[in-house]
């Protein structure tokens, strides 16, 4: 029978481990001979011992094992599972092998193709943007977001920190001649080449074109470079009345460099491979939550529900690294969700650092240095915390061989110059700093590390993301990052967040417990047009005893409303299909019962929707993916607040 099966397989007996094997197995084996011995047939590293350990009656799973065949390397994965006799005692040993040698040669060409792709968009020299269409003010696509660009943008463009920003936000004045262009090419998906114009900062730009499919995106990506010097060198060339050999020589100049800067232009369009790289991560991500989901229904059929838990782990697991990997990109173009509110940082930091000291371990001492009297600043504690680990972490690799890091706060009063320094206006603001007694980072180094993708850290412990999101949440958060750093003394960096002149909101103890029994009585309204979102939350509200309504869209939701039953609380998304959103629904739904509560969920923040962060009393925001007791827990007490 095992000689049938398509698995590589073996089964060896005796002490001196002799072995048949079946003609799946013939081409791994150095020596095919039946009957030959097992580490002469298989040599792989510490075959022998394993071998043993199935002989004692171990059940034994080896991964990504490397062994010889046709002169080159291959892989496999070995299960090795004792055979035992009618009393029990193990007469031999069965070793199934799994071929993995492509898959570990296409993973490592993915790894190639994920530094071709970061090296491209560091070293270009051409400015680079992808921006994403959305419906605004003045109609279906009349606006667009900036979701990326790279360093090169501003140096072109002459208009700084870009992403995150819209275009009516950035050039008002000639926004409409902008979406012309770019919406021709949303909508055709005609790649265009033109020259315009960017009044704003005077320069004039050669610019190229092109849709990110699939059109559901709503992006364009556009490559660019300034031409200003050419502009004005053709414009002084119609002005010049000399002789014709100083003409023919100046238009010979010109000609020379407008070919040359059409060359760089032809090697720009290689950049449509940018998107291929997150493309690879998520679709990593996804083959393993995909994949856990088969095994499970697989085993289940089979009846092995025993075996569930490790794909549930593993599917559960890949479902976290995708929603952080999300995190980390919309932090860094600064479309996080934040719930900002009144807070004095210092309150954070006794459990914060005994949070740090148990993540960097014993050799790496940890201090904080509060500052008496702190003002409160308006901010997200959760994306504070986060952002703060993040350099925590930096700065323990940063001392492989232990050292110190030191987390202080102080209340600064910036003046004009010291802000203009600091990349502020003039103000108070509240600085959080996280230093380090480390390596320290070069002059070189040091203006590329907010770049995205780009780090130092070797490949695989490191996304290039890190202090991208750091700096994408402190600018959203209206505030900026400083970094000080000497090689060889150490690092600092320090957030700059703006002094909030209320006061502080200190949490209620009694509103932030654990959940407890659901209110009788009470019913939720769901509105979400992903049937699985709707069918998780009805599940996990119900089950605590909560009447349940749920509508696909937010007409189908409003008629519910308008039915005359009573709803206690409304569970909207936030970007809906058919032509009314998140808060144009929960407007509707209080004009229909006033002070309704409302829990907006939601993938990004959607500042447009949700008033720039501006939300009613009695409304809050909830980011996807959550847990289901966070989502339980919130709803709790929403419902038990007056």
């Amino acid at each position: 029978m095992m000689l049938a099966s398509p698995i590589p397989s073996f089964l060896t007996w005796g002490d001196d481990a002799r072995m048949l094997h079946n003609d799946a197995a013939q081409s791994l084996l150095v020596s095919p001979v039946l009957g030959a011995r097992f580490d002469e047939a298989f040599p792989i590293p510490a075959g022998l011992p394993l071998l043993r350990q199935a002989q004692a009656g171990e059940s034994i799973v080896r991964e990504y094992v490397r062994f010889t065949r046709d002169n080159g390397q291959a892989w496999c994965n070995l299960m090795f599972s004792p055979v035992r006799g009618d009393q029990g005692e193990v007469q031999g040993v069965l070793i199934l092998c799994n071929d993995i040698t492509e898959r570990v040669r296409q993973e490592r060409a993915h790894r190639a193709d994920e530094l071709r792709y970061q090296a491209l968009f560091e070293s270009m020299d051409e400015g680079f943007c992808i921006i994403e269409f959305f419906d605004g003010p003045h109609g279906p696509n009349s606006d667009y977001v900036h979701i990326m660009a790279n360093a090169a943008y501003e140096r072109h463009a002459g208009i700084s920190n870009v992403v995150g920003r819209r275009l009516r936000e950035v050039v008002p004045e000639e926004a409409d001649a902008w979406v012309a262009r770019y919406g021709a090419v949303l909508r055709t998906g005609e790649p265009i080449r033109f020259e315009q114009e960017l009044v704003a900062t005077g320069r004039h730009l050669e610019l190229s074109s092109f849709r990110l499919e699939p059109p559901e995106l709503k992006q364009v990506a556009v490559l660019f470079q300034d031409v200003t010097a050419r502009k004005r060198a053709e414009a002084e060339l119609l002005g010049l009345n000399e002789t014709l050999e100083s003409r023919v020589a100046q238009a010979l100049a010109e000609r020379e460099r407008t070919e040359e800067a059409l060359r760089q232009a032809q090697k720009m369009e290689a950049v449509g491979q940018l998107t291929g790289g997150l493309a690879h991560d998520f679709n990593n991500l996804l083959a393993g939550i995909s994949g856990a989901f088969e095994m499970i229904g697989a085993r289940l059929a089979q009846g092995r529900a025993s075996e569930v838990e490790r794909y549930l782990a593993a599917g559960q697991g890949a479902a976290r690294r995708a929603a952080a990997l999300t995190h980390r990109l919309l932090a860094f173009s600064r479309r996080q969700t934040l719930a900002p509110r009144p807070l004095v940082v210092n309150r954070l930091l006794p459990d914060f650092v005994e949070l740090v000291r148990r993540t960097v371990g014993p050799s790496i001492a940890v201090e904080h240095v509060s500052a008496a009297g702190l003002w409160p600043t308006l901010v997200d504690a959760n994306q504070l915390e986060n952002a703060l680990l993040n350099l925590c972490i930096n700065a323990r690799d940063a001392m492989p061989d232990g050292g110190k890091i030191t987390i202080e706060t102080e209340s600064r009063q910036l003046d004009t110059r010291t802000a203009r320094e600091h990349g502020l206006e003039a103000g108070q603001y509240v600085s959080v700093c996280v230093g380090d007694t480390g390596t320290g980072i070069d002059k070189a180094t040091l203006e590329r590390v907010f770049d995205p993708f780009f780090t130092t850290k070797p490949i695989g412990q490191g996304t290039g993301l890190g202090l991208s999101m750091v700096y994408g949440f402190a600018r959203q958060s209206n505030g900026h990052v400083r970094i000080i750093s000497e090689v060889g003394r150490g690092t600092m960096v320090c957030l700059y967040l703006p002094r909030h002149l209320g006061e502080e909101e200190v949490e209620d103890p009694i509103a932030s417990s654990e959940p407890g029994q659901a209110q009788a009585n009470k019913t939720v309204l769901i509105v979400d047009d992903e049937p699985t979102v709707r069918m998780l939350v009805v599940d996990a509200l119900s089950e605590l005893g909560y009447a349940c309504l749920e509508a696909p869209d937010g007409a189908a939701g409003l008629r519910s409303l308008q039915s005359g039953r009573q709803v206690d609380l409304l569970i909207t998304d936030v970007g809906l299909p058919g032509g009314l959103n998140g808060r144009q629904v929960a407007d509707g739904a209080r004009a229909i019962l006033p002070g309704l509560k409302v829990l907006f969920i939601t993938g990004y923040a959607e500042n447009a929707v949700l008033n720039h962060g501006h939300i009613e009393h009695g409304m809050e925001v909830l980011t996807k993916p959550f847990a289901v007791g966070e989502l339980t827990g919130r709803v709790d007490r929403m419902l038990r607040e007056a």
